[in-house]
């Protein structure tokens, strides 16, 4: 028995991919983009953190045990 083949109906673009991007493709790098020129131009506004994380607490942990 013969499958039938399947005919493509609109032309095929050189790299096989749609052109056509969704908006949000081109807007969420862009808002990265922008808030981290941001912060480059301005670096007071990155405030540190004054807590202690807790992966640096629990490293310290560990080179405490591995040094006994």
């Amino acid at each position: 028995m013969l499958a039938r083949t399947h005919t493509r109906t609109h032309p095929v673009l050189r790299g096989g991919v749609d052109g056509r991007l969704p908006w949000w493709a081109l807007a969420l790098p862009t808002l990265a983009f922008v808030a981290l020129l941001a912060l480059i131009l301005n670096p007071a506004d990155a405030h540190a953190t004054t807590a202690e994380p807790g992966i640096t607490h629990l490293l310290e942990r560990a080179q405490q045990f591995i040094t006994r």
